[in-house]
């Protein structure tokens, strides 16, 4: 009785185990990926880099701007003085003196020297704010008084001194009278509409 020797079976490639890391990061055993996960880290990178950028320039230019627009903010305070003691003496001339040609040419020559500042002014951004009949505004008047007036209740009234603003930033605020409104008459005086020593009339 023969014994035949047992058939041994062909052995299979075993297959390598994967790795823990492997395991937990799919991405690290795949190197596409890998290039892929890299490549989108520094297009990210990148992107903020950019945008620091961007942000950078934007700010040296708004500063660049203010430093334009504000240049002549100093030398502007400096020159309203100068305008003020224009209109002074313009307005501290008497019509009756205007009738002396000495007079009436020296006052031209004052009044063409403010419009000259005052243009000049305009286009270096400076502008005069504050008029009588505006609303008020704080951020642009200073209310020094109040006087009745007809205009209405809380505008102004008076104008004490020019105020001014450059490029929208006041550089002297206009110091302004507001108006209470009109003045109650006094007692006994006739009432709007009314006749003296009479009575209203009445339409029917």
């Amino acid at each position: 009785m023969s014994t035949e020797p047992p058939i041994s079976q062909p052995h299979s490639p075993q297959e390598p185990e994967a790795s823990a890391e492997a395991l937990e990061n799919p991405v690290a055993g795949d190197p596409v990926a890998l290039l892929q996960e890299e490549l989108a880290q520094t297009k990210e990178q990148l992107l903020r880099v950019l945008a620091d950028q961007q942000n950078a320039l934007r700010r040296a230019e708004k500063q660049a701007q203010d430093a334009r627009a504000y240049a002549i903010d100093r030398f502007a305070g400096d020159l309203l003085p100068v305008a003020d003691n224009l209109r002074r003496a313009i307005e501290a001339v008497p019509a009756e003196a205007r009738s002396h040609a000495a007079v009436n040419t020296l006052l031209v020559g004052v009044e063409l020297t403010e419009r000259i500042m005052l243009e000049t002014f305009g286009k270096n951004g400076l502008k005069p704010v504050g008029a009588k009949g505006d609303a008020f505004d704080p951020n642009l008047h200073q209310a020094v008084a109040q006087i009745p007036s007809e205009s209405p209740a809380g505008a102004i009234a008076e104008v004490m001194q020019q105020g001014f603003v450059l490029n929208g930033r006041t550089v002297r605020p206009a110091l302004v009278a507001l108006s209470l409104g009109q003045a109650a008459p006094p007692p006994g005086a006739p009432a709007s509409g009314e006749e003296p020593g009479g009575q209203v009339d009445v339409v029917v």
